[in-house]
């Protein structure tokens, strides 16, 4: 590549990570082409996308849109990113299920807001909750003490209610 052209695919990946929530690094050695289009496919459904690029472009792209240094440390040997610009764990969730289906697909890390995270990290980002999801928990686990809190109190007004009613039908 001539310089100026690998001035610009800096460029552009720059421009990637500053607009990403968050990347993941993968190893990509036995891709198929076939594998690789369903991989674009499925991940630009959840606003995200797949790059193959030079080590040291992308590490000096990383490094112009002040992405931690320790990115460096997961471009060693063939590495494909995935840039999430919508939800990054919707990201990692639909990459890391093709990985299952894909062997060739290999998880070395990832940067989400701000945090390197390696292999193992990584990968139990599909196993947490997304953002909607876990306010909804939230709210359900805020909701439940009070609805148990207002049962408790109705209780003793029915029970109250009931012996009155039965007193009254022993009375009659």
């Amino acid at each position: 590549m001539r310089k100026p052209e690998k001035v610009e695919k800096v460029d552009q990946l720059t421009k990637r990570f500053a607009e990403a929530k968050g990347a993941v690094f993968v190893d990509y050695r036995g891709l198929t082409v076939k594998d690789a289009t369903e991989l674009r496919a499925s991940l630009r459904k959840v606003d995200a996308s797949f790059a193959v690029t030079k080590n040291t472009l992308t590490k000096l792209a990383a490094r112009e849109a002040g992405v931690d240094e320790r990115v460096g440390a997961l471009l060693e040997g063939p590495t494909a990113v995935a840039f999430m610009r919508g939800d990054p764990i919707e990201g990692a969730k639909v990459l890391l299920e093709l990985g299952r289906r894909m062997p060739a697909v290999i998880v070395k890390g990832a940067f989400v807001e701000g945090h390197v995270l390696g292999a193992e990290s990584a990968r139990s980002l599909a196993t947490i909750d997304s953002k909607e999801t876990s306010v909804a928990k939230v709210a359900g686990l805020l909701q439940s003490p009070l609805s148990r809190t207002a049962y408790l109190l109705q209780a003793p007004l029915q029970r109250i209610a009931y012996a009155l009613a039965e007193r009254g039908r022993q009375a009659a």
